[in-house]
């Protein structure tokens, strides 16, 4: 059995219209986003062997603010692939773990990690996990998987269960969407 855990980065910062993508920081309710997420996943008591993320800013920065409300940094392997990467790639760079660590982290973007649960979950209607994320898959969002295999080079489409999912408005009403008055 191998523990998956997937987390978008948090809300970041659109103000300076001259950024590269890959340099945008977090916005404000980005930091109080991923460090409701961090204090949740240390409540839960989950940790994770091996981390592996996107060395885009805004991930970097949802790791730094998220394992401080934790209450400590893991080693994390930065992967350039995950930027921006399709479910394909995902779950090639995820075959490729090395070691078959009972339980890996990948931290990284939309639409990505998104489609690698629509891959990786089947979608025979026994899932209500599966169907919110196929309504959104917000930023700072934190999902858990569970697939029955050995090692992670035998990760294939649909041989996982979505077992948790938490999105930052789950913590906080106050991280959700911000609706007109």
């Amino acid at each position: 059995m191998k523990t998956l855990a997937l987390f978008r980065h948090a809300k970041s910062d659109w103000s300076d219209a001259r950024a590269r993508d890959f340099d945008r920081p977090l916005n404000a309710r980005g930091q109080r986003g991923a460090a409701a997420m961090g204090r949740f996943v240390r409540e839960q008591g989950w940790t994770f062997e091996h981390i592996i993320a996107s060395p885009a800013v805004r991930v970097a920065e949802t790791i730094e603010v998220a394992t401080k409300a934790y209450g400590r940094g893991f080693p994390v392997e930065w992967d350039r692939r995950i930027y921006l990467a399709s479910s394909a790639t995902l779950l090639d760079l995820l075959r490729e773990v090395e070691g078959d660590p009972a339980s890996v982290l990948m931290i990284g973007h939309n639409p990505g990690l998104e489609d690698l649960i629509f891959d990786l979950v089947p979608d025979d209607g026994t899932s209500p996990l599966r169907d919110i994320v196929e309504q959104k898959f917000p930023t700072a969002t934190f999902a858990l998987l569970e697939a029955d295999i050995e090692r992670w080079a035998d990760l294939a489409e649909g041989s996982a269960r979505l077992i948790s999912l938490t999105r930052p408005r789950d913590l906080d009403p106050t991280l959700g969407p911000q609706l007109p008055d």
